[in-house]
């Protein structure tokens, strides 16, 4: 059976009304929706804080209540600020990013659409005038070009437009010649192709808006198929970071964006437009235009520039996500996480049928603990049950230690005996102890470990310590020197005291 034309238009026309932008233009406050977002939003501002969003929005439907506009209930919505982007954003007209830590809300694709929309109803039905006419004609002539085959008509045409620029070429330089001005074009003309320009700016932020949603698509796309993906490992890591790579030749509006990031992504050519626009707001005829076409012919150049990177940061973005998610892919931990939520679903599908409207399930606050029959009450004793040996004395370790070599009992400890024995044969009652260790006469003796070792004999005598530092070289076994630095410090000699 098949279906009428007026069921196959209505049907269209159905599908059509399903789509978030005539979703929002047909809803029930849709001027609200239009107004605040268009407000909100701008050029030089194409993303806001997700706080400060809220509080945008409350303040703007407070302001208009307090102006008597709540008198239709079908005027403005109900809620907090809050509530109200959180519905935008459930709905699609919002989308929730985060970019460097913060919280923002952008423009869905489908809400820049309804807002150019909104706009071009607003400002009045667009005319049929020669511009819009002509660029028409020139994309059909370019069209054509370039679906042509034959060498010989491509040819023709191209030594006919070179024929006519000849031909331009020559008139301008007579008139130069006899140093006279062109005829200006007349003011209603350049303000018809400035209408043409601007009609077609409009379209841009939609296009890349819808361009960074299909990559972001693609990603969400590869990464369900990567959580259900049951194959050896190596395989979805070649596969998925290829994809990763190549993100922006994996949907067909990133196939057309690369295609015109060959026009546009050039900062020279940004730079380019940039100050034709400025050139053009200088002209005699702008004085005709609005304050709003100047600033939206203002604004062109920034467009282009924002939904570039936009586009360009949405496939940086989904390429990272892509690349992480599949080093950290761990097929087995999946699939123990999608059983577990399985079978929460499946109890909480068996509970519903069975539970009245005001039954409740009591959380589970903590994990069910072992239950243990019976602890030990009694310890064993910590104390070792034999006091431990005296120490020998340091006399016999010597002795005993005799079988070491004299190349590592040169790289040992400090030589207490040798130092004591020198400590005790200075002058005098107190002594500098960098001047001592200084003065040292055998190099075995002046090691770094040796100044260690005469230093803890001061600090047993007695020492004292001055705001100076003093600082002395030791030496080491290999011949190798080191230099230290430490607080001056005077020590006693203690000439009667024996040496432990």
């Amino acid at each position: 059976m098949t279906s009428s034309r007026a069921e196959t238009a209505y049907q269209r026309a159905v599908a059509a009304f399903k789509n978030p932008t005539l979703d929002l233009l047909h809803g029930r406050y849709a001027p609200f929706v239009v107004s605040v977002l268009s407000v909100m939003f701008s050029a030089e501002r194409a993303s806001v804080p997700i706080s400060d969003a809220h509080v945008e929005v409350g303040t703007f439907v407070e302001e208009l209540r307090a102006a008597g506009y709540d008198r239709d209930d079908r005027r403005l919505p109900n809620g907090s600020g809050r509530d109200i982007c959180r519905y935008w954003a459930r709905v699609g007209w919002l989308v929730p990013q985060i970019n460097d830590g913060v919280e923002l809300y952008k423009l869905s694709a489908q809400a820049v659409g309804a807002l150019e929309v909104a706009g071009r109803a607003g400002g009045g039905r667009a005319k049929v005038s020669r511009s819009r006419v002509r660029t028409l004609l020139e994309s059909v002539e370019q069209l054509t070009q370039s679906a042509e085959t034959d060498p010989q008509i491509r040819l023709a045409r191209l030594r006919e437009e070179r024929a006519t620029l000849d031909a331009e070429i020559a008139m301008i330089e007579a008139i130069e010649a006899e140093e006279g001005e062109l005829d200006p074009i007349d003011d209603d003309q350049l303000l018809e192709d400035t209408e043409n320009v601007l009609h077609l700016s409009r379209e841009l932020p939609a296009d890349f808006v819808r361009v960074a949603e299909s990559i972001n698509a693609m990603q969400r796309d590869v990464l369900a198929q990567l959580r259900r993906d049951e194959r050896p490992a190596g395989e979805v890591l070649r596969e998925y970071l290829h994809r990763g790579e190549h993100v922006m030749e994996a949907t067909p509006e990133g196939r057309a964006f690369a295609g015109a990031l060959q026009l546009i992504g050039d900062p020279e050519h940004i730079d380019h437009l940039t100050e034709q626009l400025q050139n053009l707001l200088g002209k005699p005829f702008t004085r005709h235009m609005s304050a709003e076409q100047r600033n939206d012919l203002r604004a062109i150049a920034k467009r282009v520039e924002q939904g570039v990177e936009e586009v360009l940061s949405a496939q940086r973005r989904a390429s990272h996500v892509i690349t992480t998610q599949v080093r950290t892919h761990d097929p087995i931990r999946d699939r123990e996480v999608d059983h577990l939520l399985r079978s929460v679903m499946a109890g909480l599908q068996a509970w519903v049928p069975e539970s009245k409207a005001g039954d409740r399930i009591d959380p589970l606050r903590s994990l069910p603990t072992a239950g243990i029959g019976h602890l030990r009450q009694t310890v064993s004793d910590p104390r070792p049950p034999n006091v431990p040996a005296p120490l020998r004395d340091a006399t016999d370790a010597v002795e005993r230690a005799e079988f070491v070599d004299a190349d590592t009992r040169a790289w040992g400890g400090p030589n207490y005996t040798e130092l004591e024995d020198y400590v005790a044969g200075i002058e005098g009652d107190q002594f500098d102890l960098a001047a001592a260790f200084a003065a040292i006469d055998s190099d075995a003796n002046r090691r770094p470990a040796d100044l260690l070792g005469l230093l803890e004999i001061a600090h047993r005598n007695g020492l004292t310590e001055s705001g100076e530092v003093s600082v002395v070289d030791a030496m080491r076994p290999d011949g190798t020197t080191r230099q230290f630095a430490f607080g001056a410090v005077t020590a006693r000699t203690l000439k009667d005291d024996t040496h432990d």
